[in-house]
């Protein structure tokens, strides 16, 4: 039994972040999915009571408007909209601050997922011909995150991190996608009168947004408005939800707003009051911009709720002999499993081997063609969206329990090739060990920071945060070597954000690069004594001379955070400390890294050359 009172007091804390990281687990969510999904399954082939319940009536009569719907048509425009609401949180996160904010990073996932889009449509548009079950095509261009990023933990090999990264960024893309087609396609009876009325409640959201109004009851007032103008209007309601997060304030964190929090943090712990208490949780929240805020703390209960809650009610498939002989000899069932399949494995790999060819920069470690066939096979499983998108395409009942085995079907197909493609690349082609023996990434002269002639014959790549032990000890080692050696070596400098004060001290030196100045600001922050804050760096721009307006709002907007994290995705799977890591010419230095060792290393690389 732990005896010491800190401990005692922070274990409500701990528990509760236990907690946090469960229902916060990809693999534990998906698994929550699939429970659902056989729960369907299992209570459709019991009796009629599946169908029976689902189909209840449940609501209200507004005047002329009836909100009188049957419990599944509840959870596929009401609670559904939830979903679609994490995901716009998710799409507008991403294009601001993710991977997609980048033109050049953003290339991949995005000829990946244009691929992944057209091949399926088009396989499923050839088998099922002009047939009535033609209009379900956008039901095999979506993929279903939770499960592909879920089953991605499981089936994907560990030292490929950025594997990851791209399937986010290409199942926002196809979420984009999947989503506009449902607007454009699926809409039936347009009221233009209610439409009126719901953009008028997101004007109103974006008004609130532009006054900076950070308590979430205004908006979940404006949210429901507009929900009810939604669905009046006769476009699918579960867009309202993806229209309103599109508008939620997303920033990074604000320097002023975390130094007003701690501010007012303090006059709590100088007098611990309850308004005061009450002022210091409305400081901290309103720290948090709107997007984070909400896309945390609805996650767990779209994970574990909204989603499986979805399942129940649209996977339930009678499955008897008959109807299991019907949807097997349907081209629509088949049409659905070869788009999801076989079309989206194909589409993906295939726009992105495109890039890649065209584009050899773009190539990243871990994301070669065995690799993204495999993410390629994964995003087969559409589930969630497909399972919506058939339900509006097919009026027949018998078509679209044809369509939900299809995609059914087709989800575990898609993870059975994905786990096969995985197992055949680490056979027959592997990835290297996770090794930091051997540097993982080339230099690259467009991209990476070089002090020295471009072209030296020997080459210290650095991966350093600006740290107490590199600005005292490795820089001058660096300098000294240089000096040493003159024109015969270049240094590149690559990040290592292993803590807050490296990731402001990265920042800060993007931001001065974006204005010319990377080694200088570089130089300059060397001789800063302690932890790098905000506002060391901010005078360290001053001294140099930045423009420090400009530069303080790259840092605020966090613009290279990408860049400064895929440094570090470098050294994932290392053991690493905050010790500097240093490569010259390709291989690790193991030894002290000082002037002597780095010198001789150096010269003997030369010798060689």
């Amino acid at each position: 039994m732990d005896r010491n009172p800190e401990n005692q007091n922070l274990q409500p804390l701990r528990r509760s972040m236990r907690i946090h990281r469960w229902l916060t687990n990809d693999i534990y969510a998906a698994v929550a999915l699939a429970l659902a999904t056989v729960a369907a399954l299992v209570w459709a082939n019991i009796g009629s009571s599946y169908e029976t319940f689902w189909h209840s009536h449940f609501g209200f009569i507004l005047g002329s408007l009836d909100f009188e719907l049957t419990l599944h048509e509840w959870v596929d425009e009401g609670i559904m909209a939830i979903f679609f609401f994490m995901v716009g949180l998710d799409v507008r996160r991403d294009l601001t601050l993710g991977e997609l904010r980048s033109k050049r990073r953003a290339v991949l996932p995005v000829a990946a997922a244009l691929g992944g889009l057209i091949v399926p449509a088009a396989l499923f548009l050839i088998i099922e011909g002009g047939s009535e079950g033609a209009a379900a095509w956008g039901a095999v261009i979506s993929t279903d995150t939770a499960f592909a990023v879920g089953m991605l933990a499981v089936v994907a090999p560990r030292n490929a991190p950025r594997l990851r990264v791209f399937l986010l960024a290409l199942a926002v893309i196809d979420d984009i996608a999947a989503l506009t087609v449902i607007a454009i396609f699926y809409t039936t009876d347009l009221n233009l009168i209610a439409l009126g009325l719901a953009a008028l409640g997101l004007i109103g959201v974006w008004l609130l947004e532009r006054a900076n109004v950070w308590r979430v009851g205004p908006y979940l007032v404006l949210a429901l408005y507009t929900w009810g103008c939604f669905f009046a209007s006769g476009v699918h309601a579960t867009l309202a939800g993806v229209l309103i997060a599109l508008l939620m304030p997303v920033y990074p964190p604000r320097r002023d707003d975390l130094q007003t929090a701690s501010h007012v943090f303090d006059l709590f712990h100088q007098a611990p009051q309850p308004d005061m208490a009450k002022r210091a949780r409305e400081a901290l929240t309103f720290s948090v911009p709107m997007n984070q805020r909400l896309s945390s703390a609805i996650a767990p209960y779209v994970n574990y709720l909204v989603v499986p809650l979805f399942a129940l009610a649209n996977a339930g498939v009678a499955l008897s002999g008959d109807a299991l002989a019907t949807a097997f000899t349907s081209t629509l069932t088949w049409g659905i499993i070869a788009g999801l399949v076989i079309g989206k494995v194909v589409g993906i790999t295939g726009g992105s081997m495109l890039v890649l060819k065209l584009s050899p920069g773009s190539r990243l470690p871990g994301l070669d063609a065995p690799r993204i066939a495999g993410v390629g096979a994964l995003s087969g499983m559409g589930f969630t969206i497909s399972l919506l998108v058939a339900g509006m395409a097919l009026d027949d009942p018998a078509a679209t329990d044809q369509a939900r085995v299809g995609i059914i079907v087709a989800s575990v197909l898609a993870l059975g090739l994905s786990w096969v493609i995985f197992r055949l690349s680490k056979r027959f082609n592997p990835l290297p060990p996770p090794s930091d023996a051997h540097l993982g990434r080339d230099v690259d002269p467009e991209a990476d920071h070089i002090r020295g002639p471009v072209n030296a014959p020997a080459t210290l790549v650095v991966y350093a945060s600006m740290n107490y032990t590199y600005r005292r000890q490795t820089a001058i080692a660096i300098s000294q070597t240089r000096a040493a050696l003159g024109d015969q070596v270049r240094v590149v400098l690559r990040h290592s954000p292993v803590d807050d004060a490296a990731v402001t001290g990265a920042l800060a030196l993007e931001a001065a690069g974006a204005q010319g100045k990377f080694w200088e600001m570089h130089d300059e922050m060397l001789g800063i004594r302690g932890p790098l804050d905000s506002d060391l760096v901010r005078e360290a721009a001053e001294r140099i001379g930045l423009d420090v307006g400009r530069f303080e709002r790259r840092i605020e907007k966090q613009t290279d955070r990408e860049r400064v994290d895929d440094d570090g995705l470098d050294l994932a799977g290392f053991e690493t400390s905050e010790k500097p890591v240093i490569y010259l010419n390709g291989e690790r230095v193991a030894n002290a890294a000082n002037s002597l060792t780095l010198t001789l290393g150096a010269r003997k690389a030369l010798a060689g050359v």
